[in-house]
């Protein structure tokens, strides 16, 4: 087990219960709900653009010229950078946990692999915790680096820090011979902190389309359909990018449920498309809501909660009824006391 912002360390084996505080976090906050609002607002503020990187996500099959379809990210020294300035590097804790999964198909080449997953509870003093993990196929040679980074970012975007930058949906960008970007996309202005504090916000945000991407040549991820609903391959990526945002889990659950598909390839009905990503937004409101009524109600309740639906974690929950049900439940409980 690590100790205070630390690494994790190779001895871990086993995921931390979501239900167990972080060590030697209070219970109790000791800001008023207007402050702990402020230091939300403060989080949620996107990175200075000079600490944002782009990744390739996709690449053309034709060329030249070679194309690839690129994302913004940043290290996680920006989101420890965000932390130490708002809350000390006393204020905040994190913890990670380590354990060997079962193989995997990479569907790279179809290489059979192990795959290194990394457990990281995030405690924030006076705001709660949240915990998140983090895998990759474990005969890269950074393979725990970038699963203990990943699931730290995304124990992070629980509180809103990083969160922005799942409203990109990728840009097509020209390549180099190593396949890296020859220029970057200009970041809009609500993707900046002036434009943020200045009330400006991603379309996507307000229930519209998302960000646009670039032409590619062969194709445009942006492209809209004559209805004015967006193309087949402009929701597919926002559906697939929820499976980080809502876990595994529910992500498979409402795929199913919805679709009655296990890969949202699969799905050919652009109605369908878009009620399985209305859906999937759906449940992330619900986690978030519930998340932060089990700050407000206390470990125990929550505990009861899950008990009473024979679970022992939100991330066993795989559809809106259940998750329904744990937040009314938790938000009955506050109104009783």
């Amino acid at each position: 087990m690590s100790g205070p912002n630390g690494h994790a360390e190779a001895k871990d084996s086993s995921v931390s219960n979501p239900l167990t505080a972080a060590p030697n976090m209070p219970s109790t906050s000791p800001f008023t709900p207007e402050k702990v609002k402020e230091f939300v607002a403060a989080l949620e503020v996107p990175f200075d653009p000079l600490q944002i990187e782009w990744r390739v996500m996709n690449t053309t099959k034709n060329g030249p010229p070679l194309r690839g379809q690129v994302v913004p990210y940043a290290d996680q020294r920006a989101y420890t950078d965000r932390l130490n300035a708002l809350f000390t590097p006393a204020g905040w804790t994190r913890r990670y946990t380590i354990q060997a999964s079962s193989n995997f198909e990479r569907s790279q080449d179809k290489k059979i692999v192990a795959k290194v997953l990394v457990s990281c509870e995030l405690a924030i003093f006076g705001l709660g915790s949240h915990s998140a993990t983090g895998e990759e196929f474990a005969d890269d040679p950074n393979a725990l680096t970038a699963a203990e980074a990943q699931a730290f970012k995304r124990a992070a975007v629980c509180f809103g820090l990083g969160r922005y930058l799942y409203y990109f949906t990728g840009t097509w960008v020209d390549l180099d011979e190593h396949k890296r970007p020859k220029t970057v996309p200009q970041l809009a202005g609500w993707a900046t902190p002036a434009g943020w504090r200045q009330g400006l916000r991603p379309r996507f945000a307000c229930g519209q389309e998302g960000a646009k991407t670039a032409p590619a040549g062969s194709g445009n991820s942006g492209q809209r359909n004559r209805n004015g609903t967006p193309g087949n391959g402009d929701v597919l990526h926002k559906i697939e990018r929820m499976e980080k945002v809502v876990g595994k889990r529910m992500y498979r659950g409402l795929l199913k449920s919805t679709a009655r598909v296990w890969n949202p390839k699969d799905i050919q009905d652009p109605a369908i498309q878009v009620k399985v990503l209305a859906h999937l937004q759906a449940a992330e409101r619900g986690l978030r809501r519930a998340r932060a009524a089990r700050e407000r109600a206390g470990f125990a309740a929550f505990a009861a909660i899950l008990g009473s639906l024979k679970l022992t974690s939100l991330d066993q929950v795989d559809n809106l009824k259940t998750l329904q049900a744990i937040v009314v439940g938790l938000e009955a409980t506050q109104s009783s006391k």
